[in-house]
């Protein structure tokens, strides 16, 4: 992804390292029934695991984003799916409720963070090499967008309410992430 910026009247492009992103239409999201503004830049990036099953195409990936908007949606009362953005063992991104929209993922969070979740359970195992990189590459795009502060500090979902999300695994992981506040 290319983005232009003005620079003393000048037009210059700056790579972003921004991944593909699966969007709602593509992967079969139902609308949401309502969306609330939260603070930008997000000052905080709160990493999740969904504890359910994994998936490893974007056919599987796509399915389990249906199966997990209709649990937040039917089940919890939610407006849509809760995170913002969610990450298949397949290595892609797929849109939650996406950039610059409020989460229902991390009680005292939801309206000044982006909610990232793994799908799976990593409690004994870590996600794939993929995911774990377009993560990293999905951190540095919401930066690079000015959709998350230059300063944010990374927390794991444990670190907000009590739970053991995102998985001990992937939580040990996070932490060697830049930014990560314990």
């Amino acid at each position: 992804m290319k983005l232009f910026v003005v620079l003393f009247g000048i037009f210059a492009a700056v790579s972003a390292q921004c991944p593909s992103i699966v969007t709602r239409t593509e992967w079969g999201a139902i609308p949401a029934s309502s969306t609330n503004l939260p603070t930008r830049p997000a000052p905080w990036y709160v990493i999740h695991h969904t504890a359910g099953t994994s998936c490893s195409t974007k056919t599987t990936c796509s399915a389990e984003m249906r199966a997990i908007q209709h649990l937040h949606i039917n089940t919890n009362g939610w407006a849509d799916i809760g995170y913002n953005f969610l990450i298949g063992g397949d290595g892609l991104v797929y849109e939650g409720r996406g950039w610059g929209k409020q989460g229902a993922h991390a009680p005292g969070y939801n309206d000044k963070s982006v909610g990232i979740s793994f799908m799976g359970t990593f409690t004994s195992g870590l996600p794939t090499s993929a995911a774990l990189q377009a993560a990293k590459d999905l951190i540095s795009c919401g930066v690079t967008l000015g959709h998350v502060a230059k300063s944010y500090s990374l927390i794991g979902h444990r670190q907000a309410v009590a739970t053991e999300c995102p998985g001990n695994k992937l939580f040990d992981e996070i932490k060697t992430w830049p930014n990560f506040k314990p």
